[in-house]
């Protein structure tokens, strides 16, 4: 073991990693129909999962916010039963792996989970269509344990413009904002993965709330619009929000972009949808791969991420967000969610520091979550629950 990445696992011991984003949830959906023991995370998953909780423990993971994502071809009140159904299973794991997973829905959960030694287990809606323009659908989200909401996920919303589809509000429309604002009194961070630019920039206007970037890096560093752009990344000081850094090579590699597109074109080709991790999708990918090599990134790629946007919104707002089990490929040395250290060893040897590698990890995550709450208590004090409509706001 070098001396960086012997460093880097006694650092996690004692700051381990948040992680802002797992789809742990949705493969347990895709593979097992969420039956648990044929997907036994107590034990090695490799070579079905991304994540299990030996691998969980060798990473440094401290806490994770699980993906309760729904694809957005599930409209309506489909979305939102199988919503339901995937807060169910993170549910279920917590309750099935008591000595590992807790349920945590505070800052000081987190901070009580940690001290437990256990991985506190917090949840993420990823998808405005998850709550069918309902806030009242969003409350009853919260209650069960969401703490934040992704606006959009690939396509557009009645009331969200997505990165990765073509404009149509332009931003967010006035329902748009009165679901920041609910989120804002109920203390649910507003994630702004996924969503596009001009979304980022009117959710940053309308939150009076810190935000998060649950999985996304550093569009000067690799121009693709699920990442966030400099002038978006220069506004979190003053907000107090958090961007993760994500892994997906995609996202990270120049190189990795017109390869992808190749790759998902030949998934479509197939019949399979571009996201699926299902054991033929991926048989698919790897024949496409064995024929076409694929460019690869390293936590070196992460890490460039990570200095720009130490460099553009400051220390104190960056953090992880790897997408574990939510993509297909993943760096060479950050394969799983046992290769945290890797990265944090290569931070060592660009001269991070110890201080500032706590912030990265553990600190700057749970300082955001905390700052959502403290938000919450306030406006409360305000104002009640709001009860207004899509069809009352945007006609």
């Amino acid at each position: 073991m070098s001396a960086s990445l012997e460093a880097a696992r006694a650092l996690l011991a004692e700051h381990p990693v948040v992680d802002g984003h797992n789809d742990l949830p949705w493969a347990l959906r895709e593979q097992v129909r969420y039956d648990l023991d044929r997907r036994d995370i107590a034990g090695d998953q490799t070579g079905h999962l991304h994540t299990d909780i030996p691998r969980l423990r060798a990473g440094g993971v401290g806490a994770q916010f699980w993906s309760v994502y729904v694809r957005t071809d599930y409209t309506g009140d489909q979305a939102v039963s199988a919503t339901l159904e995937q807060i169910d299973v993170v549910r279920l794991l917590a309750a099935r792996y008591p000595g590992d997973l807790r349920l945590a829905y505070t800052a000081d959960d987190m901070e009580a989970a940690r001290a437990e030694g256990r991985i506190a287990s917090l949840m993420g809606a990823e998808g405005g269509h998850s709550i069918n323009n309902s806030l009242a659908t969003l409350r009853a989200l919260y209650e069960l344990g969401v703490r934040y909401l992704t606006l959009t996920h690939n396509d557009n919303i009645a009331w969200a413009d997505s990165a990765t589809d073509e404009p149509r509000a332009h931003g967010l429309t006035a329902f748009g904002r009165e679901v920041v604002r609910e989120m804002n009194r109920l203390g649910m961070l507003v994630d702004l993965s996924h969503v596009s630019a001009d979304t980022m920039r009117d959710a940053l206007d309308t939150s009076v709330a810190p935000v998060v970037f649950s999985h996304s890096s550093a569009r000067a560093v690799c121009d693709h619009p699920r990442n966030v752009p400099d002038d978006v990344l220069e506004r979190l000081p003053a907000n107090g929000g958090i961007a993760m850094a994500t892994f997906v090579p995609k996202f990270i590699l120049p190189e990795a972009v017109d390869w992808t597109l190749r790759a998902d074109e030949n998934m479509r080709a197939h019949g399979f949808h571009h996201l699926d991790t299902t054991a033929e999708g991926m048989a698919v990918h790897r024949a496409f791969e064995a024929g076409h090599p694929r460019p690869l990134a390293t936590a070196a790629t992460v890490a460039d991420h990570l200095d720009h946007m130490r460099e553009v919104a400051g220390v104190d707002h960056i953090g992880i967000g790897g997408d574990f089990d939510g993509t297909a490929f993943t760096p060479a040395d950050l394969a799983d969610v046992s290769g945290y250290p890797n990265l944090v060893a290569e931070l060592l040897d660009r001269k991070w520091s110890t201080a500032d590698l706590a912030k990265l990890t553990w600190q700057n995550a749970v300082r955001t979550l905390r700052g959502a709450e403290d938000v919450a208590r306030a406006v409360q004090a305000e104002r009640g629950p709001s009860v207004a409509t899509i069809d009352q706001l945007d006609g």
